[in-house]
C-alpha cells in the first residue's frame, strides 16, 4: 500500500483569489459563498489516483475548516489536520491521537504561553489570537514581518517556531509538524511507500519524510531539497502538474 499525503490550499485547491482559469470545481463554501476551487484537470486526476493511494489530506486547517470542503469523491478514510496534531479517521477524531500530540509538546508549553502574551501586545496584529486546540497558535498582522520577528527575537526558539504565511503569524511547538506527522502516520498505517505533495514552508518536514514528494521547483531551490523531490515548473497549475506526475509514476510502476 502507498500512501499519498498532500497539503490542500495552494497545494490541491485554490482561493478565489487565486486564477486558475475558467476550467474549475467549487470545492469550498463558506458564508454563502464559493471561495476554494480545483481545477476539473486536478479533480479527474485525483479521483484517478485515489483509486490505486490511500489519499490522506495533512493540512493546517482546523477540523472545522477541512469539513467545509467537499473534493467531489465522497468521505475519506483519513485526515490529517491542525498540522498533523488531529487524526481523523472515517470522519471521527481519533482520541489517542490527540492525547499523543499534546504528550509529544509537551516541553513547547510555557513558551506556549509566552508566546500568546506577546502575539496579543503585538502593536501591529489585526486579528485575534487563537489558540487551535492547545496545539499551536494563530493571528494575522498588519506587518507580518515585523510581527514574526519580534517573536523570533523573544521565544526560545529550541521549543517554538514562527511561521509567516501572506498576512498570518503561526508560532507552533517542536514535535507539532507533519513530518513528525507522517512518520506517526508511517508507523500507524505501516505502508509500504509515502508520497507527498506541498507547497509552503509548513510542507518541507513532511515532504522530506516522504519517500517520493512533488513540490514547486521554487520551494525546491529555496531549501535545497534533494532528489527525492520532484519540482514542478512555476509556468503550470502546482496541482495539474503534481498529479500529472503522480498518474504517470502509478501507471509506470504498475505496468
Amino acid at each position: 500500500m502507498t500512501v499519498f499525503h498532500a497539503d490542500l490550499d495552494n497545494t490541491l485547491i485554490y482561493s478565489v483569489r487565486h486564477d486558475v482559469g475558467e476550467e474549475k470545481t467549487g470545492v469550498e463554501v463558506y458564508e454563502g459563498r464559493e471561495v476554494s476551487f480545483m481545477t476539473n484537470r486536478s479533480s479527474s486526476l485525483l479521483k484517478r489516483v485515489k483509486e490505486h493511494l490511500l489519499f490522506v489530506p495533512t493540512t493546517t486547517r482546523t477540523e472545522e475548516q477541512y469539513r467545509r470542503i467537499d473534493l467531489k469523491m465522497g468521505p475519506l478514510e483519513y485526515a490529517l489536520v491542525c498540522n498533523g496534531g488531529v487524526l481523523l479517521h472515517r470522519g471521527q477524531e481519533a482520541a489517542a491521537w490527540y492525547e499523543d500530540s499534546l504528550r509529544l509538546i509537551g516541553e513547547s508549553r510555557g513558551e506556549l504561553v509566552r508566546a500568546r502574551d506577546l502575539m496579543e501586545r503585538d502593536e501591529d496584529r489585526i486579528f485575534e489570537v487563537r489558540n487551535i486546540r492547545d496545539l499551536f497558535l494563530f493571528t494575522k498582522s498588519g506587518e507580518p514581518l515585523k510581527t514574526a520577528k519580534r517573536l523570533k527575537e523573544h521565544l526560545d526558539a529550541s521549543r517554538v517556531q514562527v511561521f509567516r504565511n501572506g498576512s498570518k503569524v503561526y508560532v507552533l511547538p517542536f514535535g507539532l509538524d507533519k513530518g513528525t506527522a507522517v512518520k506517526r502516520f508511517r508507523a500507524y498505517i505501516k505502508p509500504d511507500q509515502v508520497v507527498a505533495a506541498g507547497d509552503s514552508e509548513f510542507d518541507v518536514p513532511m515532504l522530506l519524510e516522504a519517500d517520493l514528494a512533488y513540490a514547486p521547483e521554487a520551494l525546491k531551490k529555496r531549501y535545497a531539497l534533494g532528489g527525492r523531490i520532484v519540482g514542478i515548473p512555476e509556468r503550470v497549475i502546482f496541482s495539474d502538474g503534481l498529479l500529472e506526475k503522480l498518474w504517470a509514476e502509478i501507471q509506470k510502476t504498475e505496468k
